[in-house]
């Protein structure tokens, strides 16, 4: 039997450029196969961080995530609205 620990993966540290990018190591593109062209969504959580993960593994495990996101807009849609 697998132990849990043996699934966990660290792929070092990476540095936000002045643009914003970040370039994903090579290792945890291969683990996870991320390709050229691949799209990722970038999640978040105000106390635990963020996380990245393919928009196409989401849709296959979870068809109805986007569905119960739905609800109160976040303040910056608010302001996106208002805008508009």
């Amino acid at each position: 039997m697998e132990h849990p620990s043996e699934k966990k993966r660290f792929y070092g540290a990476i540095t936000v450029s002045e643009r914003g990018q970040i370039v994903i190591p090579a290792s945890a593109r291969r683990d996870f196969n991320i390709q050229v062209g691949d799209k990722l969504l970038v999640l978040g959580d105000l106390d635990q961080g963020i996380g990245l993960i393919k928009a196409s593994a989401l849709f296959e495990r979870a068809p109805g995530f986007f569905t119960t996101l739905q609800g109160e807009p976040s303040p910056n849609q608010e302001e996106r609205i208002e805008e508009e």
